[in-house]
């Protein structure tokens, strides 16, 4: 028989040689998941179905180190296990996204490789959080950590953010492409439309009939508008160049095409369009370099090149991508002759803080063009989003100024820095002139907000006087 103390010690010792075994049994079960299913995702020559919400900037792998413990410790010290509920650790939500995908193709073709790394991760980080030796790790310092880049890059490289992006900067301006690239604009009921469908008929019959799928660059979204620049720049017929050019933006034909002019005549009379340079444009001049239409979509093409090829590592480095179109229009006229022909321009409005008394220290819109022979200047405007939220309406699809009081502030390229960069903003040092006014701020390039350059005071004033 035994006594008290026996029974108690013997209990002791059996229930601690239990917790060993049990201890035993969670870690190998653990480290036995980590090998057979964490570990060929992190060894798989294949990206994971990150691909299907991200262009690039994260990976599955880049969660993965090659030893369970130290993966373990790293997801944890970010935050994206939770210890006390597994089943709600962040990692598992992020790998889950993909189920919100409003592409319907794209959930379906992940849907078998997205359920099996939930699955396995799932498993894996349920035995590890019942598993106190991994739970109570020391913690990995920050720099020795396994995580993919910033979030704000992550972001940055998400699909929806890209075609948010394309929207506000290319399909805002896709009706300067109207008819021959619109072809989901045109409606065969329409009278006014009658001609334009006839004309692509005709291209059809003289150029083949791929002709007309070519000429059909945006598609009936912009979702599958963007799917469709990618999956054509990526299988460019040999010898012409691609629609989105990744090594160099400026000669995608995206962009050389509207800023092309007609080819000229053969003997025959016969007009060829051509898709390597010389570029030449079936559809003439539809917009200009440095223009406020080239300026949206060279800033759109170089962004996605740069997010495609993996080439942000700084948050510092990502586009400011926050202007959205109106159609609201600004001119100056006539402009100094000193300025010259061609001279680039940028149009900067600022609005007037009421609560503050004094002009808003961040601009609201700005527009950007090239003086014309007639010795104008002016654009649509685009309005930043960041800085208009008290004197700018936004819409689903474009931002209206309300009419107010405003400050313009023109700004000469006169060191060629748009030339260098057509995204730039220029700054204080290429100001010319402030003018204030009231705007009515009407839609439409015919009712554009007309200024004089009288208007203006010269630069060195306007940066003396404190109100400007």
């Amino acid at each position: 028989m035994l006594h008290l103390t026996q029974i108690t010690a013997f209990t002791l010792v059996f229930g601690c040689a239990f917790c060993g075994i049990a201890h035993g049994a969670n870690e190998q079960n653990a480290k036995e998941i980590f090998e057979q299913r964490i570990v060929p995702i992190f060894r798989s020559p294949e990206p994971s179905s990150c691909v299907q919400c991200h262009l690039s900037a994260v990976d599955l792998k880049d969660y993965i180190h090659p030893s369970q413990e130290r993966t373990f410790a790293s997801l944890r010290d970010q935050g994206l296990v939770d210890l006390t509920h597994p089943e709600k650790s962040k990692i598992l939500q992020l790998i889950r996204m993909g189920d919100k995908d409003l592409d319907k193709g794209a959930r379906l073709i992940h849907e078998t490789q997205r359920k099996a790394e939930y699955e396995a991760f799932a498993a894996w980080i349920k035995a590890c959080c019942h598993d106190p030796a991994l739970r109570n790790l020391p913690a990995i310092a920050p720099a020795e950590r396994a995580h993919p880049k910033p979030d704000a890059i992550i972001r940055h490289a998400r699909k929806s953010r890209v075609v948010d992006s394309f929207v506000r900067n290319v399909w805002s301006q896709r009706l300067r492409c109207f008819p021959c690239h619109t072809k989901h604009e045109l409606d065969a009921n329409n009278p006014q439309h009658k001609k334009p469908l006839e004309n692509l008929r005709k291209f059809e019959e003289k150029y083949g009939k791929g002709f007309g799928d070519r000429l059909n660059i945006f598609r009936e979204t912009p979702a599958e508008t963007v799917a469709y620049l990618i999956e054509r720049s990526r299988h460019t017929p040999q010898g012409e160049l691609p629609l989105l050019n990744l090594e160099n933006p400026r000669e995608s034909l995206l962009l050389l095409k509207p800023i092309s002019k007609l080819p000229p005549a053969d003997d025959s009379g016969q007009r060829v369009p051509t898709y390597t340079a010389p570029v030449f444009h079936m559809g003439g001049l539809k917009m200009f370099p440095d223009d406020f239409s080239y300026k949206a979509f060279i800033s759109w093409i170089r962004d996605y090149a740069r997010v495609a090829g993996n080439k942000y590592t700084r948050v510092s480095e990502l586009p400011h991508d926050n202007w959205y179109p109106t159609q609201q229009a600004l001119r100056v006229r006539p402009v100094p002759e000193s300025w010259g022909k061609q001279e680039r321009v940028q149009l900067v409005v600022y609005a007037w803080n009421t609560e503050q008394d004094q002009w808003a220290t961040n601009p609201i819109a700005f527009t950007q063009n090239s003086v014309t022979p007639r010795g104008i200047v002016g654009g649509v405007l685009f309005a930043f989003a960041e800085h208009g939220a008290k004197t700018v309406d936004w819409t689903d699809t474009h931002a209206v100024l309300r009419p107010g009081r405003y400050l313009i502030k023109a700004y000469v390229d006169s060191a060629g820095k748009l030339a260098k960069d057509s995204t730039a903003m220029l700054g204080d040092a290429d100001l010319a002139g402030a003018a204030e006014i009231t705007a009515r701020w009407r839609v439409g390039f015919r009712k554009a907000e007309r200024v004089k350059w009288q208007q203006f005071t010269p630069a060195s004033q306007a940066r003396a006087d404190p109100s400007q």
